[in-house]
């Protein structure tokens, strides 16, 4: 709830270019207005040399949760393709003033799914697909930028987000190829709730705090960030995590390829039994991806419980999968590679200070 922080609250959700010599602010750009919906730039920008048109360009690419890739030139902080201030919904909670209009990138295209509309529901099947737009009434949706909602017992509990709250892309950020001048981001959909509640004054002074977040008092029985699609499946449409390769010199996607399976429980579920389904990703990852000669490796975390943790490598040309194996446990680093006598190996750290490295035959 942003109604003591009026205004576009600069520097928030903002690149800044410092001069290193001096400490003078040389450029800025912000990339949401006053910002509600917890997508902060999760990850440090990438700086790429390209050629636009047949013209040089040193470039600053920046991913985000909220499924865009700002591109910029580095040394004065102008767009590389423009970047349009259009509108978007006003807010409905007391207090609360949003910007008429936030930041739009018309290049490249976004590599997530955008905001929640009824095409966006899972559609396995008809029947399935009838209950998701049964459940999506529940809440307030619509495009990217749709404000918070407050929670009302008998009425809207919340608005549905994508991406969510945590990409997008997120802490694993993304990687160039400084020989192609192709950019690949991981993401996920992560659909997440986002919802206010009268703030306890027991906890807090604030009007209005993200339900749960603040104090036992404010956490209403239901979890607050979980929402379950029909029958325990997810309630959008797959896939829910994937990586992109965009061709950065046209500010085009090359491909675009789901990581990972998706969950046990979703793909063996007694719903879809007999159907044919594709890979759904839905894999965690904090692993940035390691961009070599031929491939890129990527560590996927489980897309549930249950499931196994990998290091895959897909073919940097065409996104096709090269190679797997299994890790003890969820990937937390971008992977490196180094030879020693010849031989190449790939280090990356796992979940619970572990490190593991393996060898090439």
């Amino acid at each position: 709830w942003g109604g003591e922080q009026l205004g576009d609250n600069l520097f928030s959700q903002s690149i800044v270019a410092v001069d290193v010599e001096t400490g003078e602010r040389v450029w800025h750009f912000q990339a949401i207005h006053h910002g509600v919906w917890d997508w902060d730039f999760p990850t440090a920008p990438v700086l790429m040399d390209l050629s636009i048109d047949g013209r040089p360009i040193r470039a600053l690419a920046q991913v985000s949760k909220q499924g865009f890739t700002y591109v910029f030139d580095r040394a004065t902080g102008e767009p590389v393709w423009p970047i349009e201030e259009r509108p978007v919904p006003p807010s409905g909670v007391p207090g609360e003033t949003l910007s008429p209009t936030q930041p739009f990138p018309t290049n490249p295209p976004p590599f997530e799914y955008q905001g929640v509309t009824e095409d966006l529901l899972i559609d396995f099947t008809p029947e399935l697909r009838a209950e998701a737009v049964n459940i999506l009434q529940r809440y307030a949706h619509g495009e990217l930028f749709t404000p918070q909602t407050l929670y009302e017992e008998d009425g809207t509990h919340g608005t549905l987000q994508v991406p969510g709250s945590g990409g997008g892309a997120n802490w694993s950020g993304a990687g160039a190829d400084p020989e192609t001048g192709f950019l690949y981001v991981p993401s996920r959909s992560g659909l997440t709730r986002m919802v206010l509640v009268e703030g306890d004054p027991s906890y807090t002074n604030l009007r209005y705090v993200p339900n749960g977040k603040l104090g036992p008092k404010s956490i209403h029985p239901d979890r607050p960030a979980a929402v379950t699609g029909p029958r325990g499946l997810p309630l959008i449409k797959p896939p829910y995590s994937r990586l992109t390769a965009y061709d950065m010199n046209r500010g085009a996607v090359a491909w675009q390829t789901p990581t990972g399976p998706g969950a046990d429980n979703v793909r063996h579920h007694p719903a879809l039994a007999g159907l044919d389904l594709p890979p759904l990703g839905g894999q965690m990852t904090t692993s940035g991806p390691l961009v070599t000669k031929t491939l890129v490796a990527l560590g996927l975390g489980p897309a549930g419980e249950d499931d196994t943790s990998w290091l895959i490598a897909y073919d940097k040309t065409t996104g096709d999968v090269m190679g797997q194996v299994a890790l003890p446990s969820r990937p937390l680093g971008t992977p490196m590679t180094y030879l020693i006598d010849g031989r190449q190996f790939i280090v990356l750290t796992l979940q619970g200070a572990q490190m593991v490295a393996l060898a090439l035959p």
